[in-house]
C-alpha cells in the first residue's frame, strides 16, 4: 500500500466520503479549522467501517465531529468562514478559539525546559528525574491526528504553541552533565514519521561510541503501529529501520517503542500483526497506553479485549491514561470515577499477564496522579490516589486522599480530603528549581 493523506484541502477526494451526510462535511470544515485534522489511506481502507460511520470508533478517532467545539467556538468559526473570504482574519478567529483550549497543559512550555549554558533547551522537556523527553523538528507531525490529542496544538501552525528543537549537541551535553537521567524519549509528533536517514541524524549521537550520557533506554513514542505499520513491512526505508533497531539493542541499549493503542480494531489487521512481529525480531520491546476517552473506548470490555490482544502479538500493556484538560476534553472526557470503574472492571476480566497496565492516570503539573480508587474515611466517600511519577522523586508511590466528587475529570477539580492543601502544593516546583533550573528558574516563573 502507498501512503496518501488528507486533511482539509483535499479530504472530499477521499472515495467513501460520498457517504457522509452534508453536514458532515461542514463540520469537519469548521471544527478541522480549529482542530487538526489530517487521516491517511491506511485508516481510510482497513480501519473504519464507512457502512456505520456516526458509530464507528475509528471514524470519531480521526475526523472532526461538531461537538469538540463548544457551541459559541463553532458558531464563531463558522462565521468567519462563511461570511468572509479574508483567509488572514478566518486564522486569527482560529488562532483567538485555540488559545482558549489550554493548549500547552501541565506547564510543559512554562515549566519542563531545561537550560545549560544558561540556553533554554526548546524542545526538550525534563519533568521527571530519570526521563527526558525530546522533540526533534522534523518529526513534529503524524501520519494521522488523533481528534482528543493532548499535543494537538503542535501541529496548528502557530510557532508560539509549538515547542520543537533540531540541534542535539547541547542536548547530548545536558545529558553528560545530568548522569541521573537513564531514559531518552523520542516524542513528537510521531518520531516515526521521519525518513530513515533523517531519524539517524537525530539518534547517532546517543548510539555512538563516543557518547558518555548515561541513556540506558531509548523510548520512541509513536502510533505508527496504529496508523501506518507499513513503515516496517513495505516503505523504501523499513528495512533500513530494522536493522538501526537491531543495531541499537546489540549495543545493550534496552530500545522501546511506546505504541499508541486506542482501540482494539487497530490490532487487528495482517499489516500490523507483521510489523509488531519485525519490531519483535530486533529486539524491541513494545509497551502499549491509550487515553480513556468518551465516543471511543470508554468500555471495560474494549480495554480488556484490547491488554489481551497486545499480549497475544508479545506486546506489554503499560498506561490508561485519563483524557487531558485540553483541546475538545469536554468532548471526549469521562470522570475520575467512571475511569476507575472502566479500568477496574476490566482489570479484573484479564489474567496476571495483562495486569502490567497502570492507570487511571492523570499527567498533569506535579506528575502522573493514579486513581487507585474510591474508599471511606470518617464516613465519607474520598479518592485515593498516588504519584507513578512526580516532580519530586519521593512523592514516588505516596498514597493520598481527595473529596469524593462523581463530576470531577481532572485534578485540579479535586480538594484536598485532609487539610487545606494536598502535600506536594507548597513544593510543586522546589526540587527542580534546586538541581535543574538555577539562576534560570525566574524566566520561568
Amino acid at each position: 500500500m502507498n501512503y496518501k493523506s488528507y486533511d482539509l484541502r483535499n479530504f472530499e477526494t477521499i472515495p467513501q466520503i460520498i457517504k457522509l451526510a452534508k453536514k458532515y462535511i461542514r463540520d469537519i470544515k469548521i471544527v478541522g479549522s480549529v482542530l487538526p485534522f489530517k487521516v491517511n489511506s491506511y485508516v481510510i481502507d482497513e480501519l473504519i467501517d464507512w457502512d456505520n460511520y456516526e458509530n464507528d470508533p475509528m471514524f470519531n478517532l480521526t475526523f472532526p465531529q461538531k461537538e469538540m467545539l463548544l457551541p459559541h467556538h463553532y458558531d464563531e468559526m463558522a462565521s468567519a468562514l462563511e461570511q468572509s473570504t479574508d483567509k488572514k482574519y478566518q486564522e486569527e478567529v482560529s488562532n483567538k478559539i485555540r488559545l482558549q483550549l489550554n493548549p500547552n497543559p501541565a506547564g510543559q512550555k512554562e515549566h519542563n525546559v531545561p537550560v545549560i549554558d544558561n540556553i533554554k533547551l526548546h524542545g526538550v522537556q525534563h519533568k521527571y528525574r530519570e526521563t527526558v523527553l525530546f522533540f526533534p523538528s522534523a518529526g513534529q507531525t503524524c501520519h494521522s491526528y488523533c481528534t482528543y490529542c493532548f499535543r494537538w496544538s503542535q501541529f496548528t501552525g502557530v510557532d508560539k504553541l509549538k515547542f520543537a528543537m533540531n540541534e542535539t549537541e547541547l542536548m547530548v551535553k545536558y545529558l553528560e552533565q545530568h548522569q541521573e537521567v537513564t531514559d531518552l524519549l523520542f516524542t513528537g509528533g510521531d518520531p516515526m514519521t521521519m525518513s530513515y536517514k533523517v531519524f539517524k541524524k537525530y539518534i547517532d549521537p546517543f548510539i555512538s561510541n563516543q557518547n558518555k550520557t548515561n541513556i540506558q533506554t531509548i523510548r520512541i513514542g509513536t502510533k505508527v503501529l496504529s496508523y501506518w505499520p507499513y513503515k516496517f513491512l513495505t516503505d523504501n526505508d523499513a528495512d533500513d529501520f530494522l536493522r538501526l533497531f537491531e543495531a541499537i539493542t546489540s549495543k545493550g541499549i534496552n530500545l522501546a517503542f511506546m505504541a499508541h493503542f486506542t482501540h482494539p480494531v487497530e490490532l487487528g489487521t495482517e499489516a500490523v500483526k507483521h510489523s509488531i512481529q519485525k519490531l519483535r525480531n530486533t529486539g524491541a520491546q513494545i509497551r502499549t497506553q491509550s487515553p480513556v476517552v468518551r465516543h471511543i473506548n470508554d468500555k471495560p470490555e474494549l480495554w480488556s479485549e484490547m491488554w489481551r490482544k497486545q499480549v497475544n502479538l508479545n506486546c506489554i500493556p503499560y498506561y490508561m491514561f485519563i483524557a487531558r484538560n485540553t483541546g475538545a476534553q469536554h468532548y471526549f472526557a469521562v470522570s475520575l470515577f467512571e475511569a476507575w470503574e472502566i479500568f477496574r472492571k476490566a482489570y479484573q476480566n484479564v489474567s496476571g499477564v495483562c495486569r502490567t497496565v497502570r492507570g487511571p492516570s492523570m499527567s498533569c503539573t506535579p506528575g502522573k496522579v493514579q486513581v487507585l480508587g474510591v474508599t471511606e474515611m470518617n464516613k465519607e466517600k474520598v479518592f485515593v490516589l498516588r504519584f507513578i511519577q512526580g516532580r519530586n522523586p519521593d512523592w514516588v508511590a505516596r498514597p493520598f486522599f481527595a473529596k469524593f466528587d462523581e463530576n470531577a475529570i481532572w485534578m485540579d477539580t479535586l480538594k484536598p480530603a485532609i487539610g487545606e492543601k494536598f502535600f506536594f502544593e507548597d513544593e510543586e516546583f522546589k526540587y527542580f528549581r534546586e538541581n535543574y533550573y538555577e539562576s534560570e528558574w525566574e524566566s520561568f516563573e
